[in-house]
């Protein structure tokens, strides 16, 4: 290689030569042994580099007239064929059985010329064809060592810096790339959340966040993943904000590859969808030319970041060797169709570039990426050995997030609250339902935190369905209390990316059976950062949910769900149901807490039937209503803690919920026979805290679960079990929900557990 020219300074490690040596070859469609594809394409690549018949343009752009230099060209270029490479030898670590990936990022090469437009500090939302874009990123910071860290990642070795082995993904702390494990665009939301949030910070003047106020994100995905459900909705979220004016400073890029696995994107499809988009500013490049693929991405960088509005950079891209490894697109792609891709592959036309602007001879080229072979081959056998995941505590302990040192909340004196609170603050010696002490919380909780910002349908002026975010908006304004399209995917994703750059976010979903349009946003998505970071990435929340049974006015199925099973079942996440006023407020301050200090993704499902509860046996008893205790008053509620009302030993109810009210009113009904019992508040559905609950059933005869979900599916299964281990001896039943959707109207509760029912069962296990 002539002197001078640089070398990728990353490389390190050494062993045998793959870049020219055959690697496996796989059965096509008829049965056959044929040349693999990655093979095939390195052959012609070299072929084309030995004969000197490169792709070249008379009408070649200047590539300096996109401001490209011949030093960052050919940075730009030795991390294109660090890549192509990486992804050859993926299969060869395979085919030995020592790798475990092989989504390339062959004929995507182009991305590279994407991060060389970027700043580090713009945080990156890759898809699964990035090698280049985090190759290249990695020379912006000194010391990175990315094509080792790969490779650790590819053997599953423990010591990957990324995921710690669990998986392998595109990510660096370092670089400001948080992992993804998305193949549909789930990400997408969230970055619409973490652009959205650099405006919200400037507006709040808060200093020392993850991403500056000139920050940009970027987000990418391919054609076939713009199609998804989620994806629209980030396309049409980041477009909604933008045009009522709100800062979205954020780069959609779709690489183009126009295949989705097997499945065809019609020719124009994107550029038709995209071009006129509202609120999207639409550019186009050449992914497979380098001069164009930086010019576009030098055109939406600048876009975005002087105008702080969304760009869509359509990049047209070709899938080089099918979709993964298994996989053989000569099964469903024409020949003539495959050989036109390998035409367009991108280090052909990067290296016609170099040749015609005398960067480097076609002889070089061939040094260089036959060098880069050899390197990485000499790390992939040193990698292969390094320490892998051997136990299960090993894999599941980043799944809870470390515990971190935050600041010390903000202390309202006695005035700021007054002020804040206004006329309210005459009123919270008196008791109140919890609907009404929940805002009263809320607004304590925003007071004491800055970072916490309210997000939802209807949170704003309205103050949501049912009331609880009262008076917010008025006293925090809209930068806090955020009105959100009506896109559960949406809210979630703004509420992900919000806590990836310091925010605290609380969303609110206004129904319970409305979460089930967004599920993955939590289960792919927030509850794994963790996991797949080794506890590197988090993005602490606590979601807001009403919901549950025992409407009777306004309900039906889509407004009195009663399944909590989609939570229970993800790991990591914490779900708490409080079942009176005075617990919700206890219970929420104590989610925040472990949002902020732990980091978790806490899930607060709020019962609506007991928001404007006031009695419990009699009209006007006032029993389930409580005083508002101010922040440091009253006994905390810590996680995993359970409610224990009274201490009879004939007979343990155990509930939560609307189960607790109508067993406190089963357990009068129970003491006017004699029967001495005592009534167990679960509080935390998941994970439940055995010790404390066994400890709380104590030397009670008898056990009685009371689940208002449905009987299948619902945590009385888990809890039977867990009695039948912890509790031997004792006398089991349970009572929940039909396996029915509940009805509008009189008939909303008749699937459900009843202060009746709950007696009759109690009365038949006593017997």
């Amino acid at each position: 290689m002539r002197t001078g020219l640089p070398r990728y300074s990353a490389l390190a490690h050494g062993s045998d030569g793959c870049a020219r040596n055959q690697l496996p070859e796989q059965a096509g469609p008829n049965g056959r042994l044929s040349v693999d594809a990655a093979q095939a394409v390195h052959e012609k690549f070299l072929a084309a580099l030995a004969a000197g018949r490169l792709p070249g343009r008379a009408d070649a752009p200047d590539p300096t007239t996109a401001g490209l230099s011949r030093a960052d060209a050919t940075d730009i270029f030795l991390s294109q064929l660090t890549s192509r490479q990486m992804d050859r030898l993926s299969r060869h670590l395979q085919a030995r059985g020592e790798g475990f990936y092989t989504i390339g990022s062959s004929g995507h090469e182009g991305n590279a010329a994407v991060a060389a437009a970027l700043r580090v500090t713009d945080m990156a939302f890759l898809h699964y064809r990035s090698n280049a874009f985090q190759l290249h990123r990695a020379r912006q910071v000194p010391g990175q060592t990315p094509t080792w860290d790969m490779l650790l990642s590819f053997a599953a070795s423990s010591e990957d810096p990324i995921s710690g082995g669990r998986h392998k993904v595109i990510g660096s702390r370092p670089l400001n790339i948080p992992p993804q494990t998305s193949t549909i665009a789930s990400h997408l939301p969230k970055a619409v959340g973490a652009a959205f949030s650099i405006g919200i910070a400037r507006r709040l003047g808060m200093a020392g966040l993850p991403l500056p106020d000139d920050a940009i994100v970027l987000t990418s995905f391919g054609d076939a993943s713009a199609n998804h459900s989620t994806a629209q909705g980030a396309f049409n979220t980041a477009g909604w904000a933008a045009f009522q004016g709100s800062p979205m400073p954020l780069i959609f890029l779709c690489e183009d590859n126009g295949i989705g696995i097997s499945t065809r994107t019609p020719t124009g499809w994107i550029e038709a969808q995209f071009r006129h988009r509202a609120g999207l500013h639409y550019i186009r490049c050449d992914g497979s030319d380098l001069v164009s693929a930086y010019a576009g991405a030098c055109e939406a960088a600048d876009y975005a970041r002087r105008y702080r509005k969304p760009v869509f950079l359509h990049m047209a891209t070709v899938r080089l060797y099918g979709h993964a490894g298994s996989d053989v697109q000569g099964a469903y792609l024409p020949k003539a169709l495959i050989e036109a891709d390998e035409a367009r592959d991108p280090l052909l036309a990067g290296a016609a570039l170099m040749a015609q602007q005398g960067w480097m001879t076609p002889a070089e080229i061939a040094d260089a990426y036959d060098d880069i072979g050899t390197t990485l081959a000499r790390q992939a056998e040193a990698a292969i050995l390094r320490p892998k995941i051997t136990t299960s505590a090993h894999v599941m302990q980043s799944i809870v997030p470390p515990k971190r040192d935050v600041a010390r909340a903000n202390t309202p004196s006695a005035e700021d609250r007054k002020a804040m609170f206004g006329s309210d603050a005459g009123a919270m010696d008196k008791p109140q339902h919890m609907a009404r002490l929940l805002s009263w919380a809320l607004a304590d909780l925003m007071l004491a935190h800055q970072e916490i910002v309210v997000a939802g349908e209807d949170v704003g002026p309205k103050g949501g369905v049912y009331n609880v975010t009262a008076k917010l908006h008025q006293r925090f304004g809209s930068a806090r209390v955020v009105n959100t399209l009506l896109d559960e995917q949406a809210i979630l994703g703004l509420a992900i990316g919000m806590a990836h750059n310091g925010f605290l976010p609380m969303p609110e979903i206004q129904f319970l059976a409305y979460v089930h349009n967004a599920e993955d946003q939590i289960r792919g998505e927030a509850a794994t950062l963790s996991f797949f970071s080794d506890g590197q990435y988090t993005n602490p929340m606590v979601l807001r949910i009403a919901g549950l049974g025992y409407q009777k006015g306004f309900g039906g199925h889509f407004h009195n769900d009663n399944s909590l099973a989609v939570f229970r079942d993800i790991p990591g996440v914490i779900l708490a149901v409080p079942s009176n006023g005075r617990d919700a407020v206890a219970m929420l301050r104590e989610c925040v807490r472990l949002a902020r200090e732990e980091q978790r993704v806490v899930v607060f499902v709020e019962p609506i039937a007991l928001y404007m509860t006031r009695d419990l046996h009699e009209d006007g008893d006032g029993l389930w209503t409580s005083v508002y205790e101010a922040p440091g008053n009253g006994a905390p509620i810590r996680f995993g803690d359970v409610g224990v009302h009274g201490d009879g030993t004939d007979l343990a109810i155990v509930t939560y919920g609307n189960g607790y009210y109508l067993s406190r009113q089963a357990e009068r009904l129970l003491a006017a026979d004699g029967v001495k019992a005592r009534v167990i508040d679960l509080r935390w559905l998941g994970p439940v805290d055995e010790e404390k609950l066994v400890a709380a059933v104590g030397d009670a005869q008898r056990i009685l679960i009371v689940d208002e979900c449905r009987i299948t599916g619902s945590q009385s299964e888990a809890l039977m079990a867990l009695f039948v281990e912890h509790t031997p001896g004792k006398k089991i039943a349970r009572i929940a929900a039909d396996d029915s959707f509940i009805p509008l109207g009189r008939a909303a509760t008749l699937t459900l557990p009843s202060r009746d029912s709950i007696y009759a069962a109690a009365k038949e296990l006593l017997a």
